[in-house]
């Protein structure tokens, strides 16, 4: 099957390639599918849930395509700074430019936020929410995945995208941008919740109930 991945970024481009290969899902974004970018996917992303942003890019991106699609929203949430930067976790620092350049812009303002701040207090987790459209007036269905870590005061490795040089999985005992990328899909956010959706478009590759 054909599936279109509403996502721009490059970075996590990549990442769902890899998740999404060696199966029977022939995966496609946005500018493949000749969908070119308007100021109207800008208001896409302005409620106040990772699921709700998912659910409207996947709906918008679903009408303009006819295909199955998905949307991921995601973000870092640390408990010290009650959650933040969450579903801001892009626009957070307000910078503009090349994803390199905001990626540093927010990640100076991590390590800024957190300046003196002990390990207790540098507790953190990435959250991935996904939404399916397997039609455009299908009913959605939502998948989810987390990765709990820790906030680096300086970043570590080059690797990765977003906030990964400073967030320190214990799980393999590394940051993300210290990581290969198999050792950070195997535990991060965004690859339990594309294994989940893998698993269920395979399971049943036929489309859901219309509303």
């Amino acid at each position: 099957m054909k599936l279109l991945v509403a996502t721009r970024s490059q970075g996590k481009q990549r990442e769902i390639l890899r998740l999404l290969a060696g199966g029977s899902i022939e995966v496609v974004f946005p500018d493949q599918a000749g969908i070119y970018q308007t100021q109207v996917e800008d208001t896409l992303e302005l409620s106040q849930s990772f699921e709700a942003n998912a659910r409207a890019k996947a709906e918008y991106f679903a009408k303009q395509s006819g295909l199955p699609t998905v949307a991921d929203d995601s973000g870092l949430e640390v408990l010290a700074l009650g959650g933040e930067p969450g579903i801001r976790s892009r626009r957070w620092a307000g910078a503009r430019g090349t994803e390199a350049e905001v990626d540093a812009a927010n990640n100076a303002m991590l390590i800024h936020r957190l300046a003196g701040a002990p390990p207790a207090k540098r507790r953190a987790r990435y959250r991935c929410v996904l939404v399916l459209y397997r039609t455009p007036r299908a009913f959605p269905e939502t998948f989810q995945g987390q990765c709990p870590g820790i906030i680096l005061e300086e970043p570590r490795g080059a690797g990765g995208f977003g906030y990964d040089p400073l967030f320190y999985s214990e799980e393999i005992g590394k940051s993300f941008g210290e990581a290969s990328a198999e050792e950070k899909d195997a535990v991060s956010h965004r690859g339990h919740a594309f294994r989940a959706l893998r698993a269920a478009l395979e399971a049943s590759p036929h489309t859901k109930q219309e509303n």
